[in-house]
């Protein structure tokens, strides 16, 4: 498998659909498992959610598109800009010391 960088931006004023929508979106993350390597949001300068970033394992870049589509957060019309890149792990770990 093939790992992808997927950087979502949020849409101006999407914080409140976003928080809304949280609860169903964690929960697809957690469903899609070993797939997920990393995930997170991205904070604006107020410390505000403004975009999701994941590196995914996926078999192509197709497969990682899917994921983004049937995100609950891209279905609720959190998302403006949504990037994917293929990516390679070299170096590090994927929990905070």
């Amino acid at each position: 498998m093939a790992q992808f960088i997927l950087i979502r931006r949020d849409k101006k004023g999407a914080l409140e659909t976003r928080l809304a929508t949280r609860q169903a979106h964690l929960a697809y993350v957690e469903k899609a498992g070993a797939n997920v390597l990393l995930a997170g949001p991205m904070l604006d300068d107020g410390g505000d959610f403004c975009a999701s970033v994941f590196i995914l394992e996926a078999e192509s870049e197709s497969d990682a598109q899917r994921f983004a589509d049937e995100d609950p957060y891209a279905k609720a019309g959190v998302f403006g800009e949504t990037e994917i890149r293929p990516f390679r792990i070299i170096t590090g770990s994927l929990t905070p010391k």
